[in-house]
């Protein structure tokens, strides 16, 4: 999660954090602990966040704590245009804050570079790049040890620029991974609102515990008008033999292609694919909409871009 790598970044996790900078507990917890707590680890919907609010306002919790579970809340979800608007929060608080009401931050200095994080998300926001190099700049010189949670936002804005400049080929052709005869992106698009390539391999933990939700996902956007192509990176026989292994064994449709890159100028380097599970969404012109991990809430607010009728499967399949 999100939030534990900054967490990590300040060297203390919740439950250390409640019994250095809270008051004694009590065994039960007392009142404005539970609530505390109860609102640290809240992450299951909007909904019940405001509950936990609305309970540690009643327990005397402090609104600088509240908004502090708030941004940790919306870092967890990836929700970073709520991050951004928190941001009059953060400045109200800049010079105000207090070391003995935190219950996330061990220094001053790590409250300012969370702040100067907030900056940067909503100078992004604005399509402000200079603005966002600024912030995050800053956010690193306050707090280096956080800098693992403020990368992932740097490296994203580097490798879209680099997209801006790929088209891809239509014609080139790859090896389907269960009949072995060949196909091309083209073929697979045939003239529908975009293409997903789904990059994945069997040897992944995170693409064997989640491929039965993407088979919901692809089942979904081939009847909203978006071809799907799952990519293997690997092109051993070994591979391909549990790939296909793996696909059976989820009893589930198998919908759009799934095929091999190639060896020779392999579209993984094309796209600058470097882990898996990753998503690339194209455009019917060969440019690219989206490239990052399929849990992003970008890459749902890019495809609601091609077709709105599209809707993120909540649905978790069976087992």
């Amino acid at each position: 999660m999100r939030a534990r790598v900054f967490l990590a970044g300040l060297g203390l996790g919740v439950s250390s954090l409640l019994a250095q900078n809270s008051e004694p507990r009590e065994s039960p917890l007392s009142p404005k602990q539970d609530a505390i707590e109860q609102l640290l680890s809240e992450r299951e919907s909007p909904e019940a966040l405001h509950k936990a609010v609305a309970a540690a306002r009643t327990a005397g919790v402090s609104e600088q704590a509240i908004l502090e579970a708030r941004f940790l809340f919306h870092v967890d979800r990836s929700e970073d245009k709520e991050i951004a608007a928190l941001l009059p929060e953060f400045l109200a608080r800049k010079e105000t804050f207090k070391l003995t009401e935190t219950e996330i931050f061990a220094s001053v200095d790590d409250w300012l570079a969370v702040t100067e994080y907030v900056q940067a998300l909503a100078a992004l926001d604005k399509g402000d790049k200079d603005g966002f190099k600024r912030h995050i700049t800053e956010a690193f010189w306050l707090s280096p040890k956080q800098g693992a949670a403020f990368a992932p936002h740097i490296d994203r804005i580097r490798l879209m620029d680099a997209m801006k400049a790929v088209r891809l080929d239509f014609e080139k052709t790859y090896k389907q991974m269960s009949a072995g005869k060949e196909t091309t992106l083209g073929e697979i698009l045939a003239g529908r609102k975009g293409l997903l390539l789904h990059f994945w391999s069997p040897w992944s933990r995170e693409c064997e515990a989640t491929i039965k939700d993407f088979l919901i996902t692809a089942e979904h956007l081939a009847g909203k008008d978006v071809a799907v192509a799952s990519i293997l990176p690997e092109t051993s026989d070994k591979v391909i033999a549990d790939a296909n292994a793996m696909l059976q064994a989820t009893e589930k449709k198998i919908s759009g292609a799934w095929i091999v890159d190639t060896v020779k100028n392999p579209i993984v380097a094309r796209l600058r694919v470097q882990s898996v599970p990753v998503v690339v969404l194209i455009a019917p012109d060969g440019s690219v909409l989206f490239n990052g991990h399929p849990a992003d809430e970008d890459f749902w607010r890019t495809l609601q871009k091609i077709n709105p009728a599209i809707e993120r499967p909540e649905m978790r399949a069976e087992d």
